[in-house]
């Protein structure tokens, strides 16, 4: 979890330095765009409010693939770029920030307890 949290975290550092040092068409959208995007990778990569920053960088890309105006030259022209992106930011979402995260110190590891299942009187 940690790598794949890392991964998609830098990924997004990286999109809102493209954002953010990119001028260009797109006035204060491209600066939304790019303070989410930041601050969604910052989330992820130290593990803190995990499910948020994972849907704050989906908001992200969601604006950014939407309006024609903010796409990016290298990254994010194109669906098929934003795409992986996309796939591995559900995963953590889903999977939970993981063992080596901020979110497992302040709030403990989430722990999925399955109950025994019942047997019936036949048996």
């Amino acid at each position: 979890m940690l790598l794949l949290r890392g991964a998609a975290g830098a990924w997004f550092v990286v999109v809102s330095e493209n954002y953010l040092t990119h001028g260009g068409q797109g006035g204060w959208w491209r600066l939304v765009v790019g303070v989410l995007a930041g601050a969604s990778g910052a989330s992820l990569l130290i593990g803190l409010l995990t499910p948020i920053g994972v849907v704050a960088g989906l908001i992200a890309i969601g604006f950014s693939l939407s309006w024609s105006l903010l796409r990016a030259p290298v990254f994010l022209n194109e669906i098929l770029a934003a795409l992986p992106s996309v796939i591995v930011a559900a995963a953590v979402f889903l999977l939970g920030p993981g063992a080596f995260s901020l979110d497992a110190r302040l709030f403990g590891r989430r722990e999925i307890s399955i109950p025994p299942t019942r047997q019936s009187p036949d048996d």
